[in-house]
């Protein structure tokens, strides 16, 4: 787990994402907002085997739907830990996610996916980067 913030700039298909890692610990949740302004896309990572953390997921995710200076960004999440038994597959999760949080984002200028990952192994990450970097504002 992230503990604090992070920064950090990656590079990937020519493109430049600086990235702020901010820890998902309730008590950090009240600062996220300070790192809204000129966000271009969201990248939010879920424990897809902590099945117990779903609603608390889409609680969060819902909130930040609704967030001003959120409103055009990208919503990408990544369905981490699909290597561990009993994760949540990403079309679980997406199903959820349409429930809870789909008529916060669909008919809007923003675009959304959610995407299976394993961040140990690396699997999925690169496809789940190529996806974010074929959306307005990043494509070329």
């Amino acid at each position: 787990p992230t503990i604090g913030f992070n920064v950090e700039t990656v590079e990937f298909k020519n493109l430049q994402f600086n990235i702020w890692d901010v820890g998902g610990d309730p008590k950090l949740r009240p600062l996220w907002k300070h790192y809204y302004l000129s966000t271009q896309a969201l990248i939010f990572v879920l424990d897809s085997a902590d099945r117990s953390r779903l609603g608390e997921v889409h609680s969060e995710l819902s909130k930040l739907m609704l967030e001003k200076d959120l409103r055009n960004a990208i919503l990408l999440v990544l369905a981490n830990k699909q290597d561990l038994l009993p994760a949540a597959t990403a079309a679980h999760t997406n199903a959820r996610l349409e429930q809870h949080v789909g008529g916060l984002v669909e008919g809007g200028a923003r675009a959304w996916r959610v995407m299976p990952v394993t961040a140990n192994s690396g699997q999925g990450v690169k496809e789940a980067l190529t996806w974010l970097s074929r959306q307005p504002p990043f494509r070329h």
